[in-house]
């Protein structure tokens, strides 16, 4: 099988895949995958839905795309299933945050300096929006 390969490899199809958008599109795009997967660490509270959910119906409907384009793009593919899963995942742990009791969890263990600076974030914003 290695060997199959490295003939490719030689072989004009080879130099025609590496120098066209079927490959270089996918290479640049996966940007996108590799900020979201960087973003599971980060805080849920900085997870903005609206964009999550955007990003996540983007890469589903190019995942579609990808496998319907003939001939068929196997490295498009991969990086939108990478980035609707990641998204996905982010969709979820924003969804737990805000609507099923996550935020509230975090604050109960959370230590009393941060619930004080927690109500003066709140105080502030809602002072700010009258």
């Amino acid at each position: 099988m290695a060997a199959r390969f490295f003939t490719w490899l030689k072989s004009p199809a080879a130099r025609e895949y590496f120098f066209s958008t079927h490959f270089w599109g996918p290479v640049a795009n996966w940007g996108l995958p590799l900020a979201a997967l960087a973003d599971l660490r980060k805080d849920e509270e900085v997870i903005s839905g609206a964009m999550t959910t955007a990003l996540a119906s983007y890469s589903m409907v190019f995942m579609r795309f990808a496998w319907r384009v003939q001939p068929r793009n196997y490295l498009l593919f991969a990086c939108h299933a990478t980035n609707a899963t990641a998204q996905s995942i982010q969709l979820g742990r924003f969804a737990n945050y805000w609507y099923f009791g996550g935020r509230e969890k975090k604050l109960k263990d959370a230590p009393v300096a941060q619930q004080a600076v927690e109500a003066a974030k709140e105080t502030v914003q809602s002072v700010s929006s009258k």
